[in-house]
Parts: C-alpha cells; sequence; structure tokens
C-alpha cells in the first residue's frame, strides 16, 4: 500500500507539471522587470495579555489610625497590630479596590470575599442566619431592603420612594374624624392632624385612617416609669400599618416620643405599608431637602435589663439594680436585672430628620434604646438623617436585624453601657455632605469604663459600611475602645480617601494587658480580642 501511495503522487505531479508548461504558466511564475508587484500583509502582531491589575497593599498606617485615650500612651494599639488582628482572621481581603459596590449594593452576584457561616462563628443558631455572602445585600438585585426604606443621596434601595416625599397619608383630611384617645388638631395642608395625648396613661390604638396622621407635641410619653423592678404598667401603644407620625416642630419645645420602663410600643409595619415617623415639615411638597435634620428629637425606648453604668446608689450591694437617666431628656431612667425585658416591637419603620444636641455629649438620636431586653424586637428600621446617630444602645440585651442607618451626621451604629447582642444584615451610609469629624460607621465602647460589668459583648454579621467623602473625614469606619469585646464576620467596609478602615484603642494596661485586646478573662467578663472573619475592606477609597 506504501509504494502504490508514492507512484500515485509522483504520477500526480508529472501531469500537474506538464500542464502548468502547456498553460504558459512558466512566465508567470517568474516575473521580469514591469510586471505587477506582490503585496504580502503581515499579520497584526497579537497583543501581549495585561491580566487584571494588582493592587498595590495598603499599609498599616493607612489601613488603620492608632489613637490614645485619656493621654494613655503606654496603651496605645499601633496600627501593625491592628492590622495584625485582622489579616489573623480568616477569608478577610484588606487590600480591596475598584468598582466593587452601587451605593450599598454589590455590583455582582458573586460575594466579594469568601463568606464565613456565622451561625458557627458566632455561636448563635437561634437569632443568626448562616448566609453566603458578605455584607447586608447578596447582589445588585436583592430585594430585601425594597419598598420600606426611604431614598436619598446617602444609598438607595430597590423600589423605594425618596425620603423627601410626603408620606402616603391619603385624602379625605377635611371630613375625616380621629379617633378616641387623640384629640383633633386642625388641619395641616390637606390632612387632619389628631393629637397625642402629652402621657398615654392606657394602651392605645392609632389606626390607619386615610387623610390622617397623628402629631405629638413636646416630650410625649407611653406609659409611667416603673422603676427597674416594678410590675409592667399594662400600657401599649400600637400604630398599624401605614400610619404617619409627625413631630409638631410649631414651637420652642423639643418633640419626641419616649416609652417608659414597664410599658410597650407595637409598632408593626408591613413593607408596603411602613409607619413613618417623620417631622411636619416632611408633610409639605419641597418642605425638606436631602441635607436635613434635626427637626425632632427621635424615639426613645427604655427598659430593665441590665446595663453597665450606674446611677449613685445603684448597683453593686446597694440592693437596687444598676440604672441610669438616659440622654437627652431629666428625669427618666433606664436598667434592672431582667435581660429577658420586652419594650414592644418595631418593624416596617422609618424615622426621618430627627437628632437634637441638648448639650455637648448629651444628645438624642433616631433611635434610642436604654437597656430594652431580649424581648424586644427591632427589625426593618431605618433611622435616615439624624443630626446625631442613627441609633445608639447604653446596655440591654435587645438583637438588631436589616436596620440601617442613612445620613447620619455622627455614628451609624452606636454602642455602649454594657450592651450585650447581635446584629445581622446592617448598613451605614454615612451623608456625602460631611458629617462630623468624629462619625464612624460603628462607635463600639463602654462609656470609658474599661472593666464594668456586664462588658459591652457585641457580635456583627452581614454589614456593609460605607463611609463618604465630606467636609470632615473621620481616621476610620470601625471605632472599637473601651475595653469591649466584639466579633465581625461577612461584612463589607468601604471609606473615602484619607479614611482607613479600622480603629482600635485601649486606655488601659499595657504590654499583653492593654483592654481591648488583651486575653480571654472570665473573671472580668472579658473573651478576647476582637475577631475579624470575611471582611471585605476598601480603604482609601481605592
Amino acid at each position: 500500500m506504501l509504494s502504490f501511495s508514492r507512484r500515485t503522487s509522483s504520477l500526480l505531479a508529472t501531469t500537474a507539471c506538464l500542464f502548468l508548461v502547456s498553460c504558459g504558466a512558466d512566465d508567470v511564475a517568474s516575473p521580469g522587470a514591469g510586471s505587477v508587484d506582490v503585496v504580502i500583509n503581515q499579520p497584526a502582531p497579537t497583543p501581549t495579555p495585561t491580566g487584571t491589575a494588582t493592587p498595590t497593599p495598603l499599609t498599616a498606617a493607612q489601613f488603620a489610625a492608632a489613637t490614645t485615650a485619656n493621654g494613655a500612651t503606654a496603651s496605645v494599639i499601633t496600627v501593625d497590630e491592628q492590622l495584625a488582628l485582622v489579616t489573623g482572621g480568616s477569608n478577610n481581603n484588606v487590600n480591596g479596590f475598584g468598582n466593587t459596590l452601587s451605593g450599598v449594593y454589590p455590583v455582582s452576584g458573586t460575594s466579594l470575599t469568601t463568606a464565613s457561616n456565622p451561625q458557627t462563628v458566632l455561636g448563635n443558631t437561634s437569632f443568626i442566619q448562616n448566609t453566603s455572602y458578605v455584607g447586608a445585600l447578596s447582589g445588585p438585585n436583592d430585594n430585601s431592603f425594597s419598598g420600606w426604606t426611604c431614598n436619598s443621596t446617602a444609598a438607595t434601595f430597590l423600589n423605594s420612594s425618596s425620603c423627601l416625599a410626603v408620606p402616603n397619608i391619603g385624602s379625605g383630611g377635611s371630613t375625616a374624624t380621629c379617633p378616641t384617645g387623640t384629640t383633633d388638631a386642625g388641619l395641616v395642608q390637606t390632612f387632619r392632624a389628631c393629637r397625642l395625648p402629652t402621657v398615654i396613661t392606657s394602651s392605645l390604638t392609632l389606626p390607619k385612617i386615610s387623610g390622617v396622621f397623628y402629631r405629638f407635641s413636646g416630650q410625649t410619653e407611653v406609659g409611667n416609669d416603673v422603676g427597674a423592678t416594678g410590675a409592667d404598667s399594662g400600657v401599649t401603644l400600637t400604630i398599624q400599618p401605614g400610619v404617619t407620625l409627625a413631630a409638631d416642630g410649631s414651637d420652642s419645645a423639643v418633640d419626641l416620643l419616649l416609652v417608659n420602663r414597664g410599658s410597650r410600643i407595637n409598632a408593626v409595619g408591613t413593607a408596603d405599608a411602613p409607619i413613618i415617623f417623620t417631622s411636619q415639615q416632611n408633610l409639605a411638597s419641597n418642605g425638606v431637602s436631602d441635607v436635613t435634620q434635626g427637626q425632632w428629637g427621635g424615639i426613645i425606648l427604655l427598659g430593665r435589663a441590665t446595663t453597665g453604668v450606674c446611677a449613685t446608689g445603684t448597683g453593686g450591694t446597694t440592693g437596687t439594680p444598676c440604672q441610669a437617666q438616659i440622654e437627652g431628656v431629666t428625669g427618666r431612667n433606664y436598667g434592672g436585672s431582667n435581660d429577658a425585658d420586652n419594650s414592644g416591637t418595631m418593624q416596617y419603620v422609618q424615622i426621618r430628620y430627627t437628632g437634637f444636641e441638648v448639650s455637648p455629649g448629651n444628645e438624642l438620636q433616631g433611635l434610642t434604646l436604654g437597656a430594652t431586653g431580649s424581648g424586644t424586637t427591632i427589625d426593618h428600621v431605618q433611622s435616615h438623617n439624624s443630626s446625631d446617630d442613627g441609633i445608639e444602645i447604653f446596655g440591654g440585651t435587645t438583637n438588631l436585624k436589616y436596620f440601617v442607618v442613612t445620613g447620619a451626621d455622627d455614628d451609624g451604629f452606636d454602642v455602649d453601657n454594657g450592651w450585650r447582642g447581635f446584629m445581622q444584615f446592617i448598613i451605614a451610609a454615612q451623608k456625602i455632605s460631611g458629617a462630623t469629624a468624629d462619625s464612624f460607621a460603628t462607635e463600639i465602647d463602654s462609656n470609658g469604663s474599661e472593666d464594668l460589668i456586664p462588658r459591652t459583648y457585641g457580635r456583627y454579621a452581614n454589614f456593609t459600611f460605607v463611609q463618604s467623602t465630606g467636609t470632615s473625614v473621620p481616621v476610620a469606619a470601625i471605632r472599637l475602645r473601651g475595653g469591649a469585646d466584639f466579633a465581625f464576620v461577612n461584612g463589607i467596609v468601604k471609606t473615602p480617601s484619607g479614611e482607613g478602615c479600622v480603629n482600635i484603642i485601649a486606655s488601659e494596661g499595657t504590654g499583653a494587658n492593654r483592654t481591648t485586646i488583651r486575653a480571654a478573662n472570665s473573671a472580668l467578663q472579658d473573651v478576647g480580642p476582637p475577631t475579624f472573619n470575611s471582611i471585605y475592606f476598601q480603604c482609601q477609597g481605592r
């Protein structure tokens, strides 16, 4: 077979040569002078692939900030030590960069770093949910914050309306009748104002009535304080889905709603009909702007759970449980010994345009929790444009889920005085017009008292913290100090140019005994240094 093939090939080649000669092909194949030039176009070289740009690693000084507390320079936690705490965890990325977020939403459904099981990391399966992604949102189409939130330049959410919009109060205010327990205060715009009593001494329900909003003026209280150990008052303020409540704002009094120890609030909206607490200015078109804040005092819930900061004559061996006066008002206390205390339920609620500085260091914020217990339910709540913190928690054991802070002038989540709890699916999106120089996505401490019991002990899972460039740039997004015990898992932290991501502080001890990062000590209720797992850090505007 091989000989036949070769002979056949030779015969075909000879035949082809004879054919070409007979056709004059020999002259064409050997052009002489004056013949047509044959131009050969060389193919363009294939470019060498450049691959994905590799970011320059941040220095420790760019990632973290080392500051002193109370002048205790010996207790400084260096930037190298802070970075080592973070890199010592699992699945953390400290060099995030590029187009990763669109506002607070990830630009893709792929987790920015490998997620951890928060139930396992935090040792909680009853409240914490397992997730396969980092941050509060799984991707660009996550609708868990849709509808019940409102939109602003700080953050926008899928299918949500503008925070500037007049709430959906409805028509028919001119003929509407105020429900029992409220007082007709006339028309505001076209809406019927039904005023709440200054002190609500028996249970009151606020139904959704088209054309009606509920007005509160000055310090409006639910129940009277029953003390640290008193029996429940039996007074509950119930607010139905879709109801709007507005602070008066027509006089010099600070308008706020306060729920005393032993009483409850039952404000349960829905995703399609959230309950809205706002200022009366927000009831008129163009009555507020994107920078409006501080038009009323906010909401305060006071409970009988434990707290670490005690008024004189309480706590310790006095026989009276530890209690203290809440910030922003006079003579209203929080604290007790019942960590399961129930101050009510707030779900699908917006709190707009709050915050008030009574005096330096004595402020009102969007929502204030004073030693509320684990029986208190807080989820699907937005605090928008507070002139102070979005939420501040003084002690207690209340857990939070689906809580978003937008446009706060100070901190997003401020916890202290021995709060012991869990938060999951939380967002802090700082105002873009220049928050205060001391503003953080979260500020965590024990009010400067390093070893008070209960020790602040918090766990954050699935959080998104986005700091914005403003006239004053804080040193970091996360401030952790005061000997507080904390764990962070499945988070996203993004800061602008000039701002690091973490600021861990100790104000007592030296060497290995510095508070906040020292080893566990059960006698002091101390579980050891903070832990970080599956956190994507995109610092310094990268």
